[in-house]
C-alpha cells in the first residue's frame, strides 16, 4: 500500500499523549535504524485495534529489513512497507481509523499511513518531525485524519537526522526516497522499560 502523496490533502500518521500513571502498562518498541535507534511508546487504552495490529508486525518480523521509503523534512518519515530492493511485504487485513481518539498528530508521534480510503492502513506508519494538526480527525478534510497510536520516547534526534536525510527518485517513488538507504533492523519489543 502506498501513501496517498503528501502533497495532496491527505496524508498520514496520529499522535498519542497518555497520562502519567499509564505509561508503565503501554508498550514500546525499540526501531533499530542503521542511524540509530527509535524508541516508541505505544497506548493502547487510546488505540487498541491500531496497536494490536502493530505490535503483531512486530512479532512476526515484518518490519526486519524495510526502510523509510518517504521523507519529508518538516513533516514525516514513513516506513513499514518496503524491502531494500523496493518491493512491498505483503500484508494483513487492513485495520479500522481509530484517528478519532483524542490523540494528536504532533511532534515525535508514530501514526498510521494510509491510502484516501479512511480504513486502509495496514503495516506502514510515519512519524511526525513536526505539529501536523491538519492530519488530525477534527481539522482533515475527510474528517477522518490519520491515527495516532504512539509517540517516541527516546531516539527523536534519530528521527530528525532521518527527515533531514537527501531524497530523490529511487525504485516506485518519484521523488522522497533517501538517496541512502535508512533501513529498519529491527523492531523488537522492549522488556526492560526504564
Amino acid at each position: 500500500m502506498r501513501l496517498i502523496d503528501i502533497w495532496k490533502p491527505l496524508v498520514v500518521l496520529s499522535a498519542a499523549a497518555a497520562s502519567p500513571g499509564a505509561l508503565a502498562a503501554d508498550p514500546q518498541v525499540d526501531l533499530k535504524t542503521n542511524v540509530g535507534t527509535i524508541r516508541i511508546e505505544l497506548y493502547p487504552a487510546k488505540a487498541p485495534k491500531t496497536v494490536e495490529n502493530f505490535l503483531q508486525y512486530v512479532k512476526d518480523g515484518h518490519f526486519n529489513g524495510t526502510i523509510f521509503h518517504r521523507v519529508i523534512d518538516n513533516f514525516m518519515i514513513q516506513g513499514g512497507g518496503f524491502d531494500q530492493a523496493f518491493k512491498q511485504k505483503p500484508t494483513r487485513d487492513s485495520i479500522p481509523n481509530e484517528a478519532k481518539n483524542g490523540l494528536k498528530n504532533d511532534l515525535g508521534t508514530i501514526a498510521m499511513a494510509r491510502t484516501s480510503a479512511p480504513h486502509s492502513a495496514s503495516s506502514q506508519f510515519f512519524i511526525n518531525v513536526k505539529n501536523n494538526n491538519f492530519l488530525n480527525a477534527a481539522e482533515s478534510q475527510d474528517g477522518w485524519g490519520y491515527a495516532v497510536f504512539g509517540k517516541v520516547v527516546s531516539g527523536l534526534d534519530v528521527v530528525m537526522k532521518i527527515a533531514k536525510t537527501p531524497v530523490g527518485p529511487a525504485g516506485p517513488f518519484d521523488t522522497h526516497a533517501p538517496k541512502e538507504q535508512v533501513i529498519i533492523e529491527s523492531a523488537t519489543l522492549v522488556t526492560d522499560k526504564k
